[in-house]
């Protein structure tokens, strides 16, 4: 994201000596993407950011996948995954449960309770948004405040924890790349800044505002990275507290993004998917489809119309309001819909009928479109609403 912030303090010149009050020097890390040819920031350092004093397993919640097949539509009660009160035993890194994956990202969810251990992502940028609840996420470049409907995107190798706040449960839902996420690139002049025709503007993106110094010995931060077999963890002793960055400056960083801001592109017929286009990363996009007037040519029909996912699956997070394409499924708030690539899919019966007149939908939903097939992790599995591939027809396999 090309969009500059200095915070704390920094020295007038790059690459130049930055001394601290006693007449030391702070340690300058480069954190860069795309080898250098990429975003990247500059953090000056009480500490030498690459000293470790001890590396071994963490292990890893199950995250094997199984094949959707034979091929169906799937829905998943992603609420069922942490029942009674389990959540305030969780924190948003470690108990994340697996719904879908493949090799380009992972889908997770988590209903959380109790502060996460210091974690980093060394595969991709995560992006992770708060279907309910509030938290302090502390990163290495500061501290973001997160709520309800915001997302908060992660850069890959940024040191940071979760800390909920108040005494509901923080839901998240949590999209992890194996690459970067940015905003969409059409909405990007050549230089990376958002254009008019956007339906979103740095103004609305909020990263930390002062540094965060943090005093410690001995801390462990969980990493997660590439293996020769995929996704493996290590746990990191660092000698020192990594939150000890008293500035930094660049154009690549933590921040939140609210749905709520969130501006969308209405027409006077259907307005294809792609309108509603949030962030994208490699191999997939998100898409947030929010409370809007619906098409208003006099003889439209508001509800999508079907249609066959020939390149991408699609998987649709129904977080709050009423979405009028999907009643009568069983589908509802925290539900997952998978509609994958090669299986016709729109809206369930009656529902096309009954959107004609109809001027706004109240709906707010998340979506995810994939370029290479998902299958099911552990999570999704458990969550299962087996009979849902049936409901366009209204009966069951002969």
């Amino acid at each position: 994201m090309a969009y500059y912030r200095s915070v704390g303090a920094v020295p007038p010149k790059r690459h130049t000596q930055h001394r601290r009050p006693d007449g030391g020097l702070y340690y300058e890390e480069l954190m860069g993407e795309e080898g250098f040819a990429a975003d990247s920031s500059l953090l000056y350092h009480r500490n030498i950011p690459s000293a470790i004093v001890d590396a071994r397993d963490w292990e890893l919640p199950d995250l094997r996948t199984e094949a959707n097949h034979p091929l169906r539509p799937r829905h998943l009660k992603l609420h069922e995954l942490f029942p009674g009160e389990d959540w305030k035993r969780e924190d948003v890194v470690t108990g994340r449960r697996l719904v879908l994956g493949n090799g380009d990202v992972r889908i997770s969810y988590v209903v959380a309770g109790e502060a996460s251990p210091l974690y980093r992502n060394g595969l991709g940028d995560e992006c992770v948004y708060v279907e309910a609840g509030e938290a302090l996420v502390e990163t290495v470049f500061g501290v973001l405040r997160a709520r309800q409907g915001d997302y908060v995107i992660l850069p890959r190798a940024t040191t940071h924890r979760w800390v909920p706040q108040g005494e509901q449960p923080l839901r998240a839902y949590c999209i992890e790349a194996n690459s970067h996420i940015t905003p969409a690139r059409r909405y990007l002049s050549k230089y990376g800044q958002l254009l008019e025709h956007a339906p979103y503007c740095e103004r609305d993106l909020h990263g930390p505002a002062e540094p965060l110094l943090v005093e410690g010995t001995d801390v462990d931060v969980l990493v997660k990275h590439r293996g020769r077999d995929g996704v493996v963890g290590t746990c990191y002793t660092y000698p020192t507290h990594p939150f000890d960055v008293v500035g930094w400056d660049g154009c690549l960083y933590p921040y939140t993004f609210n749905i709520s801001d969130f501006e969308p592109i209405t027409g006077r017929v259907h307005q294809p998917p792609p309108v509603h286009q949030v962030f994208e990363g490699a191999n997939f996009v998100i898409c947030n489809f929010v409370p809007r007037k619906v098409d208003y040519h006099p003889l439209s029909i508001p509800v999508p119309y079907y249609h066959s996912n020939v390149d991408s699956d699609e998987v649709m997070f129904y977080c709050g309001g009423n979405y009028e394409a999907r009643k009568g499924s069983g589908i509802g708030q925290g539900s997952i819909s998978l509609h994958p690539g090669g299986h016709s899919h729109g809206p369930q019966p009656g529902a096309y009928e009954r959107s004609i007149g109809v001027e706004f939908f109240d709906e707010l939903a998340v979506m995810v479109d994939t370029f290479r097939p998902l299958e099911l992790g552990e999570g999704g599995r458990a969550c299962e609403d087996g009979g849902y591939a049936w409901t366009w027809a209204g009966r069951g396999p002969a």
